[in-house]
């Protein structure tokens, strides 16, 4: 098997026909293919493949013209999902940029020791995260600073309202004073119609510094070459289309394109010639629901939170879906009741992927004519996966860290060799931290998070399963369960439930517990809450729920 493996630095050629080497290929390739059709829309604004062409080889020619950025140098963005992101993630790369995706909702100190961490020499942000960068900008080698606002690649009318509705109505835009910062939309005009320099990057070359989330630890960069990144959107592409023709026609984006789930999926319906309708803001459902009623989607991207709280609306079970072929999880765990509640609404069946920033990021992924719900699917095409524990392969229903090998794993940690080194076995396999089970038929199944475990007098209990359990009650809507510190077990588990209804009891929960979980395994504290803390993607951070242990005032105790 492992022989069988291609190298990380090269494109598999059966699922490369077209003979991509870079990322900038496939744009150049859409457009040649799909020209006048609509690649990208956001805020009722749409572009096409030639416009995402034109004004990507605009800013390009901006890069190359206007500043003293080199090849390999490193161009922070830190846009929501905007139109703008694709136009300047092209018209970077083609300048032989190294992109850094930021988050939109860092602090200032999370931006400072990224830009640091990378050694961005330019930025592009938007206004209303300008007054963040005004604090550390002068602690980064951040030289070159362009911003945007919301409207900037709309029509005249439509750009002054919604820029001043985003500064003045919802006074979003914080002053700032950054003084060599230019427009975004000054610098595109400036080179519109004018063709780059060609750059020739190498597949093996770093197309971007995709920075893991920052659960544990200071956060760092994952180095994705473009033979990492080109692979896995054609190892996705390949999947996908098991569904049927069709799939990429509308493509709902709601998750932000610089988190490595969108970003991947985005060049996927990119090389298929489809449409992605970006969603800014999915925290706003009613918004959210809103936007979707002016389209028929034939795909929905998303994650398990945000599939519970589109489908507790009335406003969005009301909508219409007879148009969608495909819905595609990933990013955190699917729960049976969240893929049962959406299978419901829209009769549509959630396809579970599974990956990490590390792998570009899909690994496995539910085959479409094959879904089962619980499972991460199998691996993608030129994936080797295996289990392992204590150095050794695990046989069938084995539980193990799930470990792999592939074309799309990252070359390394960005100026971390030692931790490089600490996450791959000798042989090369990337060591997740994920415990997984093969099953007889070759699909996987996700246990939990290493980390995440509770061990209980001595026994495993995984998070996932107890909140799957408990997620499936009628009355709750999600749930975290995390480990506290207890005198007689060690650990405990800990449950923190947001329920539909102010009449749910702790009493019921764990009554519905101890009917479908081991004793051990039953919550022993229960706590309600308004909400959930989550990711900018909507994952529940379990680490941010270990608290103190709580006293018998607060809790009930299980006898």
């Amino acid at each position: 098997m492992e022989g069988q493996i291609p190298a990380a630095d090269s494109i598999p050629e059966d699922i490369n026909p077209q003979g991509f080497q870079t990322i900038p290929d496939v744009l150049a390739y859409a457009v040649g293919h799909y020209a006048d059709q609509p690649a990208f829309t956001s805020f009722g604004r749409t572009l096409s493949y030639t416009e995402l062409d034109r004004l990507s080889a605009a800013f390009a020619v901006y890069l190359q013209q206007e500043t003293d950025l080199q090849p390999g140098d490193r161009i922070a963005i830190q846009l929501p999902n905007l139109i703008q992101y694709p136009v300047v993630l092209y018209g970077a790369m083609r300048a032989g940029l190294v992109v850094v995706n930021t988050n939109p909702l860092y602090t200032a100190s999370e931006m400072e020791h990224q830009f640091k961490d990378s050694g961005a020499k330019a930025l592009i942000i938007h206004k209303s995260m300008a007054h963040k960068a005004d604090k550390i900008i002068h602690n980064t080698d951040v030289k070159h600073l362009f911003v945007t606002q919301v409207g900037d690649l709309h029509g005249f009318v439509k750009r002054t309202l919604l820029n001043a509705a985003v500064k003045y109505l919802k006074k979003m835009e914080p002053k700032y004073h950054l003084p060599g910062a230019i427009s975004l939309r000054t610098a595109l005009l400036k080179y519109v119609g004018d063709v780059p320099v060609l750059v020739r990057r190498r597949p093996s070359d770093i197309a971007a510094l995709q920075y893991t989330g920052g659960t544990t630890g200071v956060s760092k960069g994952a180095m994705l070459t473009h033979a990492n990144l080109l692979s896995n959107m054609l190892q996705g592409q390949q999947r996908i289309k098991e569904s049927g023709e069709g799939w990429q026609e509308l493509v709902i984006s709601p998750l932000p394109l610089y988190h490595i789930y969108a970003f991947t999926i985005a060049q996927a319906v990119l090389i298929s010639g489809g449409h992605s309708v970006l969603i800014p803001n999915p925290r706003d459902i009613d918004g959210f629901v809103k936007e979707l009623g002016q389209w028929k989607p034939s795909t929905f991207i998303g994650l398990n939170t945000l599939f519970v709280a589109l489908c507790n609306k009335e406003s969005f079970q009301a909508l219409d879906f007879s148009s969608l072929k495909i819905t595609i999880s990933g990013g955190m765990a699917l729960t049976h009741a969240a893929a049962d509640v959406w299978k419901d609404t829209t009769q549509c069946t959630i396809i579970e992927g599974y990956g990490l920033t590390e792998t570009s990021p899909a690994v496995c992924m539910n085959e479409p004519a094959s879904v089962q719900i619980g499972s991460i699917g199998c691996p993608m095409i030129h994936t080797d996966v295996r289990i392992i524990q204590d150095g050794e392969e695990q046989p069938v229903d084995a539980p193990g860290e799930l470990c792999v090998k592939g074309p799309q794993v990252m070359r390394g940690y960005w100026q971390r060799e030692s931790e490089t080194r600490e996450c791959f076995t000798p042989d090369g396999y990337f060591m997740t931290g994920d415990i997984a089970v093969r099953q007889a038929d070759g699909y996987f199944r996700i246990v939990d998070r290493a980390k995440d475990m509770i061990i209980v007098s001595g026994f495993n209990v995984y998070p996932n399963e107890v909140e799957d359990v408990v997620s499936s009650h009628p009355d709750v809507i999600e749930c975290a369960a995390v480990g506290v510190e207890d005198a007689a077990s060690g650990e405990a588990v800990k449950l923190f439930v947001v329920a539909k209804t102010p009449d749910l009891t702790r009493e019921e929960i764990r009554d519905w517990c101890k009917e479908r979980l081991t004793r051990y395994k039953v919550p022993k504290y229960v706590e309600f809450a308004d909400d959930l803390p989550k990711s900018n993607v909507g994952k529940i951070l379990r680490r941010m729920l270990k608290e103190p242990m709580p006293t018998l005032d607060d809790l009930d105790k299980v006898s």
